[in-house]
């Protein structure tokens, strides 16, 4: 599960820094355009960082639990912080040309899910026994 939270997490680190790089050389100026439809660009650009950077820590520091409860909250925390990048790059692609009224199904999916699988690695790690680092 680290090695596919950690793919995951760096091919969205790449989509961030092809996402801005479509921002810089966006025509006309993202200046040029109305405000919503900039800050439309901007705050899907920053919820796909925010989701690459989840993945990837994931991917450095996640210990999976033994007890079978917490094992299964982070597979279903993973799974929702997986899909994340997914929704917030279609987000990202599809929902600025709209402005404010551009909100839709691709960014609920993908920040809900994102603070809830982490809402999830954070409660099956309450209480969890520290497990000792395997070599």
């Amino acid at each position: 599960m680290r090695r596919l939270h950690l793919v995951v997490g760096l091919a969205a680190v790449l989509a961030f820094v092809i996402t801005g790089q479509m921002m810089h050389f966006h025509q006309p100026k993202l200046v040029a355009t109305p405000d919503d439809v900039h800050l439309m660009f901007l705050s899907r650009h920053v919820y796909l960082a925010g989701a690459a950077l989840v993945n990837v820590c994931l991917g450095l520091y996640l210990r999976v639990q033994n007890t079978p409860w917490r094992r299964s909250l982070q597979i279903i925390g993973s799974t929702a912080v997986l899909l994340s990048p997914v929704f917030l790059l279609l987000a990202f692609l599809h929902e600025p040309a709209f402005g404010i009224a551009g909100r839709s199904w691709r960014s609920q999916l993908g920040v809900i899910p994102l603070v809830i699988g982490v809402a999830l690695h954070f409660v099956a790690s309450q209480g969890a026994k520290s497990q000792p680092e395997a070599n």
